[in-house]
């Protein structure tokens, strides 16, 4: 009898930790150790009279369907929102990232071990660039740096590198 009650309050912990765990699409597994946290970071080209500070989020969306992240720079002088999803046609996780500037970006973001490695187009007020590449690295010590290169002028250069440390008392802000 013993023996029975242990085997039946195993099975009603496991299902009560299953229950706990919101399901999330499983190809969006691999964002899973970022829900739910948020992150604070310097833009590599930050100096002292010119600070840029960016806030990200990241958040289970569209009942476990989605990922959106949402992110502010400088307390919300720029700010963007994106959301992403599995595509099964494409056999990828595709998104869109929208700003409070005159452009969105329209993308795909594949996993490889440990790595988020994205590339999108951007449209809207087109300026100079036109693509974007980038590479987000979650760090076993929880530090997620981010290093991207923009399609500018027919030529690919560096774009924005951040290196971020978890802060979830950091706000992200749109005004």
């Amino acid at each position: 009898m013993n023996l029975l009650k242990s085997v039946f309050g195993l099975c009603c912990l496991l299902l009560s930790v299953a229950a706990a765990e919101p399901t999330l699409h499983e190809k969006l597994e691999p964002l899973r150790p970022l829900l739910g946290k948020t992150f604070k970071g310097e833009l590599k080209n930050s100096t002292a009279e010119r600070p840029l500070i960016n806030v990200m989020r990241f958040e289970r969306a569209l009942n476990g369907q989605g990922v959106r992240i949402v992110h502010s720079l400088n307390d919300g002088v720029y700010a963007g929102e994106s959301m992403l999803v599995w595509d099964e046609g494409r056999e990828s996780i595709v998104y869109g990232y929208f700003t409070t500037a005159d452009f969105y970006t329209t993308g795909t973001m594949k996993t490889e071990k440990g790595k988020l490695v994205t590339h999108e187009k951007v449209g809207g007020k087109v300026g100079t660039v036109t693509e974007v590449k980038a590479v987000f690295t979650l760090n076993e010590d929880g530090t997620l740096h981010f290093k991207s290169e923009h399609m500018k002028n027919g030529a690919w250069e560096a774009g924005p590198e951040i290196s971020y440390k978890r802060d979830d008392a950091a706000k992200v802000v749109f005004k």
